[in-house]
């Protein structure tokens, strides 16, 4: 394609010309024992531009960057900086380079001020000129467009206020190629298009900028061009100009795909749970739900919108009986027959064993849903252990499920006794989802179920959750992905601060009408719905 490669002329001239090579790749290669992570791969980053980094799970874009950043170091080919050889051994050889990455996990300590953490581990003398820090803070701020208070300590920031500052740190460090690993996940539409606007502004100062993304509209909106990972291989990079969406999608799958969201009518809606009064607090008394009620019908699928850290994980918890709640509170779920049953202080094998079919996927992955040193096999059957003899356990069914759920969604393994905690997130999640799904419930409740997912895999959860909505399961869907809530949910639940701020019809409802209840600052409230829900 025309402009792919830097020729050496623009390599010489890189240091002044805003279109000059600022990291030149040739045959990178990294194996892990018997796995190729990258194969091969040669591409470039331009001086001054946004470089959208796009590829399905395991295709080895984040193994790409972490050789970038220092991480890891390639078993075969050369980077180049600036149109000289480097040789990238360790985080500190990166900045020393001008590389800085910004992870989608922020590398922050909580009891330091902004200002603190942007010095924290760089060289010099052990007394520092703190205002000389903030000025330089400052400076930098104004010069992009950042919002940061030098003094301010990191627990008191949001999301978004961190992420600002891990940027802001890089940039401290002299950094001129920076690497976003999913910038957007946690953030309202207002934010990422602030966030959007500082990018620009980078750019127009010559910076360049690796972006990390599955979103294919934020791709069309701020990359420049856009390089294309499949299974550890370079296939292309594209002029974004150039491309639209399923253009975008179909190179990272090999194959046509669709991209619409199905969504169809709710009927024979049926009520299955009733959430009244529920308010938690955490550990140290600080409340993390206040007083949220509401109402989940078998037939149709509730989102729940909001800021991470709003509640979206305590209310998940509660209902499924992993979380402790207030005097008050009261969640009850109605069977098909009988009389509603309260779920609240009852454990969840008490729940189980009332027949209440409620499936979990919650937000920790490794942590809460599956065990990272077993198998496929073995984590389908800690669902169903306990329906085998007293002393032998039946691995029949549990395989054949782990068999069924790898071929479905496609999950890369060695093998379904291989341990899980060593595929891929995208992989981990898969896993976790077909699982759940599996079990045939009448409440699903999901957390984040696509987050780190490619479009493909992504589409085919939509695809299953919306299989479960027709056969009447309740279906209550925790999401980060705006545009996603409002394609594939009937009705949109957001949450801020741990309160209900707004019960919205996502057919008629707008992504930005959305992002304002997600910061209290909504516009009219919604009417309550024809089912009879309170809307705060």
């Amino acid at each position: 394609m025309k402009d792919n490669n830097c020729d050496m002329e623009a390599r010489t001239e890189a240091a002044s010309a805003p279109n000059g090579c600022a990291v030149r790749l040739t045959g990178i290669t990294k194996r892990f024992g018997s796995v190729t992570a990258n194969s091969n791969i040669t591409m470039d980053v331009r001086r001054g531009e946004v470089l959208a980094l796009l590829g399905e799970n395991g295709s080895g874009k984040t193994t790409l960057m972490n050789m970038l950043s220092g991480i890891y170091y390639p078993d075969e080919g050369t980077i180049e900086i600036n149109g000289e050889a480097a040789s990238i051994r360790s985080p500190k050889d990166a900045f020393d380079l001008g590389i800085g990455m910004i992870h989608q996990h922020f590398k922050l300590v909580d009891v330091f001020t902004a200002a603190e953490n942007i010095v924290l581990g760089l060289p010099g003398k052990s007394s520092l000129n703190m205002r000389a820090v903030r000025e330089r803070i400052l400076e930098i701020c104004k010069k992009y467009g950042f919002d940061v208070d030098p003094d301010r300590k990191v627990y008191n920031m949001s999301v978004s206020e961190k992420q600002t500052l891990e940027i802001v740190k890089v940039l401290y460090r002299g950094a001129d190629i920076l690497i976003l690993d999913e910038p957007t996940a946690v953030l309202t539409p207002q934010e990422t298009e602030r966030l959007f606007d500082v990018i620009r502004n980078m750019r127009a100062d010559g910076k360049s900028i690796i972006i990390i993304t599955h979103k294919l509209h934020e791709v069309m909106e701020i990359s420049d061009r856009v390089a294309i990972l499949r299974r550890g291989e370079y296939i292309t990079t594209l002029e974004t100009k150039d491309a639209d969406e399923k253009t975008l999608a179909e190179a990272m799958v090999g194959e046509k795909l669709s991209l619409n969201i199905d969504r169809p009518e709710p009927h024979g809606l049926v009520k299955r749970l009733e959430v009244k009064g529920l308010s938690c607090v955490d550990p140290e008394g600080v409340p993390t739900l206040t007083d949220i009620s509401f109402s989940a019908y078998g037939g149709e699928i509730l989102g729940v919108a909001g800021i991470s850290g709003c509640g979206q994980r305590e209310l998940l918890e509660s209902i499924a009986g992993l979380e402790s709640t207030l005097p008050g509170s009261s969640v009850l779920y109605y069977p098909d027959d009988g009389e509603p049953e309260e779920l609240i202080g009852k454990s969840p094998r008490e729940i189980r064993s009332l027949g209440v079919a409620l499936s979990f996927v919650p937000e920790d992955r490794l942590g809460m849903g599956l065990v990272g040193s077993m198998g496929m096999t073995d984590n389908m059957m800690l669902k169903s252990y306990n329906s085998g003899a007293p002393v032998f356990l039946h691995k029949k069914d549990p395989s054949a499920l782990a068999g069924s759920v790898r071929d479905d969604l496609g999950v890369v393994t060695p093998s379904l006794s291989t341990p899980v905690r060593r595929l891929s997130g995208g992989n981990v999640q898969k896993v976790l989802v077909g699982r759940e799904i599996a079990e045939a419930p009448t409440v699903l409740m999901t957390a984040y179920a696509v987050r780190g997912l490619d479009i493909n895999t992504s589409y085919a959860i939509y695809k299953l959750l919306n299989e479960q909505k027709e056969k009447g399961v309740a279906v209550i869907y925790v999401g980060e992905d705006i545009d996603v809530l409002l394609e594939l949910c009937d009705r949109i639940l957001i949450l801020c601060g741990g309160v209900v701020s707004g019960i919205v019809d996502a057919a008629s409802a707008t992504k930005e009408e959305i992002g304002l209840y997600m910061t209290k600052a909504g516009g009219p409230s919604p009417a309550p719905s024809e089912k009879g829900d309170d809307v705060c």
